[in-house]
């Protein structure tokens, strides 16, 4: 159940039974049973990858009771192995098996996961089927196929699941680092892991259900170990070979994975396992090295990724083929270069108020909700105003001749201030504001559900001066930074939690008489947009209102899932996982945009939205912007771009 979930099979197609006839490799020295890969499926280099075992059936090399042996010999002697490999040992039928399987790869033009048996010298192949693959291997089998003519550019595009490439764009082990080595066994699945060890499947899907780091170590793992292998961020086995369940499958899943590791003795009892004349318990931090076989005490340090080659190409052939643009949720430096060195074409949303939490500048922020009026706003505002400018300009220098929306500021003003009476106390004592003071706007200030409360464009409609800083802060660095690089930024003006066609042009009107200002001063001017976030049901169905005013709108689909579904997102983890169970969800609203509700109010706003201004800008800046299947129905309803973390933007351009 835990895999068909996880692999987005509906419950609704069965599942196949195959029955076949059983030959056996157990019937003396002539006999044999063995898994292969036309190519390895860990680095995806184009030569026969597996394992055999004499006188033995199928069960035996996957469970990892008994050591297999290589499939040939130059794996034989990489390995360091004394047995002989079957190129050796069983010359004539090895010669028809390389035979057999490479008229089953360009059959199926794709690499081959196979299973065969050898009964009494004579060869029966059991299955074959597309091989489970890491990102690293699928991106080079897909440019290699594509380079050796088998399949076009367009297909090899298609044969890398764009959610793989999140295993390439993590960090690995710093070459440099100290390793102390604790013990070794087979470099399963690449990649490398930090984590708290757990020796139960369970125990690791609840710890990492709390956001702890796990990784899950076990004498050898079995299907129903499933949920516990997806929930670790490592999997390290005792037993068990290259081609055993952890091995297969913690390559599929992308997870880092060390087989066969027979130096370590667990004593799941006790909750310790032993190595080199060391003990460790659970909850002891670990590192492994997935490329290495390595298990490593404590926590080793972590470079980036060098994103290069088979990476460039196939992600060159995704840009030609794509229509959909690609932005980036980012609004600090560093996230705004990861995000522009990922490839992303501008900033899709620019969360101003993340710039507020600032240390430096909180204060300023807290005066200003703390003053009695208008007069008292502005000055506060006042000392807030350069450092949004600085902010900015640091922005738009990075993103220069790119497209940057920002959003103005949308939480409630209570977040902004301490709550309980220490630390209210605190607050008092270190910026001289009366206590009472204090604690008498923190409650008018409190909201039963501050989400729906006093929040978004609401806060520009009852303190304009607020947002009309805002607004200057930002042309004002466009401004400095066209100057100064000669090259302007994009700039694109987005109100949040706008409902309504008076709230938008009450808002349009502000931004363009503040623009004019500023303008005005400067003697010099820079293109900019007035946009609206979508992200309340009645926004969407009255588009048409919003587009006389709002010449872009960028779908706030977190907000506008937990507005249609009157679900909050922060609490429905106590009964989402119910639905699921239950198949009344098929998948996690938050995860997945559902595209019959949410979706069908986002194609009601662009059909109305773009019949009252045809070149409305559309695009969608949720967390669904980096979600493959979402991406899929934003490109068929027609959307300009979407917006996603830095970190998702490969998986976006790739599923686009």
């Amino acid at each position: 159940k835990f895999y068909r979930r996880m692999h987005d099979i509906p419950e609704s197609w069965g599942t196949a039974v195959n029955i076949q006839s059983m030959v056996f490799g157990n019937m003396g020295e002539t006999s044999a049973t063995g898994v292969a890969f036309t190519r390895n499926p860990s680095t995806g280099e184009a030569r026969l990858y597996g394992e055999f075992l004499i006188n033995a059936q199928g069960e035996d090399v996957v469970a990892g009771i008994r050591t297999p042996q290589s499939l040939t010999k130059i794996g034989r002697e990489e390995m360091g192995e004394k047995a002989p490999s079957m190129e050796e040992a069983m010359p004539e039928v090895f010669g028809q098996f390389v035979e057999v399987v490479g008229k089953l790869e360009s059959h199926y033009r794709d690499m081959q996961d196979i299973e065969f048996t050898v009964e009494q010298g004579r060869l029966w192949m059991l299955q074959t089927r597309n091989g489970k693959r890491t990102a690293k291997s699928a991106l080079k089998i897909a440019v290699d196929l594509a380079a050796e003519g088998v399949i076009s550019e367009e297909e090899a595009i298609s044969r890398v699941e764009p959610a793989s490439l999140d295993q390439l764009l993590h960090p690995t082990l710093d070459p440099n680092a100290e390793r102390r080595v604790v013990a070794a066994g087979l470099p399963a699945s690449p990649g490398a892991a930090t984590g708290k060890i757990v020796f139960d499947a369970d125990e690791a899907e609840r710890l990492a259900g709390l956001g702890e780091a796990v990784i899950l170590v076990r004498e050898e793992t079995s299907p129903e170990d499933i949920h516990g292998m997806h929930a670790a961020r490592g999997i390290v086995t005792a037993r068990g070979g290259m081609t055993s369940h952890a091995a297969v499958v913690a390559r599929g899943m992308g997870r880092a994975c060390v087989s066969g590791a027979g130096e370590i003795h667990i004593d799941e009892a006790k909750g310790v396992f032993t190595a080199r004349g060391r003990s460790f318990s659970a909850g002891e931090v670990i590192t492994i090295d997935g490329s290495k076989g390595e298990v490593l005490d404590g926590a080793v340090r972590m470079i980036e990724p060098e994103l290069t080659g088979d990476f460039q190409t196939l992600m060159a052939w995704a840009d030609k083929a794509r229509r959909l643009k690609v932005r980036a949720n980012a609004e600090t430096p560093l996230d705004a270069k990861t995000a522009r060195g990922f490839g992303a074409e501008g900033i899709g949303l620019c969360r101003t108020e993340h710039m507020f939490f600032d240390d430096t500048r909180i204060a300023a922020v807290r005066e200003m909700i703390l003053a009695d009026d208008e007069a008292g706003r502005r000055t506060a505002l006042a000392k807030i105003a350069p450092f949004q400018k600085s902010d900015f300009a640091e922005l738009f220098e990075i993103m220069a001749g790119l497209p940057v929306t920002v959003r103005l500021l949308d939480p409630p003003l209570h977040e902004f201030i301490p709550h309980t009476d220490e630390d209210i106390d605190a607050l008092a004592a270190t910026s001289g504001i009366d206590a009472d003071k204090l604690k008498r706007r923190a409650k008018e200030l409190h909201e039963t559900n501050p989400m729906l409360g006093h929040r978004g464009c609401r806060l520009g409609v009852a303190y304009p001066e607020i947002y009309e800083m805002q607004v200057r802060a930002v042309l004002e660095a466009a401004l400095d930074v066209k100057a100064k690089s000669g090259q302007a930024p994009i700039v694109e003006i987005m109100h949040p939690l706008v409902a309504t066609g008076l709230e938008m042009k009450y808002l349009r009107e502000l931004t363009d008489r503040t623009a004019k200002a500023v303008f005005d001063e400067a003697g010099q001017k820079v293109d900019y947009l007035v946009g609206a976030m979508v992200e309340l049901p009645r926004a969407a169905i009255r588009a048409g209102d919003l587009a006389e005013y709002a010449q872009f709108f960028s779908f706030g689909t977190n907000d506008l899932t937990q507005t249609t579904f009157g679900i909050s997102r922060d609490d429905s983890g106590r009964f989402l996982q119910a639905y699921l169970d239950k198949g009344i969800f098929e998948t996690d609203p938050f995860v997945r945009l559902d595209q019959d509700g949410v979706g069908g109010l986002i194609e009601i706003a662009t059909e109305r939205g773009r019949a009252a201004r045809p070149d409305v800008k559309l695009g969608i800046c949720g967390e669904h912007g980096g979600d493959p299947a979402s991406i899929a129905f934003c490109e068929k309803t027609g959307l300009d771009y979407v917006s996603c973390s830095p970190y998702r933007v490969p998986i976006a351009r790739l599923a686009a």
